[in-house]
């Protein structure tokens, strides 16, 4: 599938505690893509609101199908008629759980990929910077693709960058698109985002679609912003900084065939598997001569 170049536009957000001024700003920046001439338009993780405490979000967010910002911006798509993905919404799936789920939605409104993020961030920073997002969601368990007018997307989330093999799963079911929306953190995203996400889209001959969120948020997190839109040989086409705005980039899916006919890697792969270690590298016998 290849429908011809299209314009890319990423949001980024400085999403809050308060799903209504989230709903608000979100809507704004789309409007604004859409004037901006974009075509497929992707919002950042946790479009919804970004809350650190587990009873603080609960007392927040709301089942799928009575979401407020999932209504409203299925609604934005509709009159604008272009494709809105948001990137993920916080949704409550149990009494106990949340989903950090992604909605993809077409230029009718309609939903036509949902994606729960599958690698879930549980991790100490130094300086006492500590996530735990499996306190509060579940993960997801299936990789998802679906076909936009331009070619295939692959959807994934933030904390799924580091996991090269989800991505190399999504190029080889036909993804030529990769969307890492994220909320990636200051301390790593300084050392790490940009060599991942190129890495993404070398090693895959694919775009990469990174919609973030950047600054300093009222629940005391910070950041990295730096919105990129990456093309299939690795180079930066588009990129932000850390204040919310909209990011445009020009797409040429023909791009994709062109980097994967240079370095057909995808075609390349090989299963294989790992021998039990010996008791003694072989590389140490009757090194230098005789035992």
């Amino acid at each position: 599938m290849n429908g011809g170049k299209f314009r890319v536009g990423l949001i980024q957000m400085r999403s809050s505690c308060t799903p209504a001024q989230n709903i608000d700003a979100a809507a704004k920046m789309i409007g604004k893509a859409k004037n901006g001439g974009a075509d497929y338009v992707l919002t950042p993780e946790m479009t919804n609101i970004y809350e650190s405490s587990r009873e603080r979000l609960f007392a927040s967010i709301m089942p799928e199908e009575n979401d407020p910002t999932l209504a409203t911006l299925r609604e934005l798509a509709r009159t604008l008629g272009i494709h809105v993905h948001l990137g993920s919404l916080a949704v409550k799936a149990s009494l106990d759980k949340a989903a950090n789920r992604s909605f993809l939605i077409d230029r009718r409104g309609e939903i036509v990929a949902r994606y729960d993020k599958i690698h879930l961030f549980d991790v100490d920073l130094k300086g006492g910077e500590s996530y735990r997002e499996s306190r509060s969601y579940r993960p997801g368990e299936l990789g998802v693709v679906c076909d936009l007018p331009w070619g295939r997307l692959g959807l994934t989330i933030c904390y799924d960058l580091r996991f090269p093999a989800l991505y190399r799963a999504l190029a080889e079911a036909g993804a030529t698109f990769l969307a890492i929306p994220s909320a990636f953190t200051r301390q790593t995203g300084e050392v790490h985002w940009h060599v991942l996400m190129r890495a993404r889209a070398i090693e895959n001959g694919s775009f990469v679609f990174a919609a973030a969120q950047g600054g300093d948020h009222e629940n005391g997190r910070s950041t990295f912003g730096h919105s990129l839109v990456v093309d299939p040989w690795g180079r930066v086409i588009a990129e932000g900084g850390i204040e919310p705005g909209v990011i445009f980039a020009d797409v040429d899916p023909a791009e994709v065939a062109t980097a994967r006919g240079r370095i057909p890697s995808l075609q390349h792969g090989r299963r294989f598997e790992i021998l039990e270690p010996m008791a003694e590298p072989a590389h140490l016998h009757l090194v230098g001569g005789e035992a």
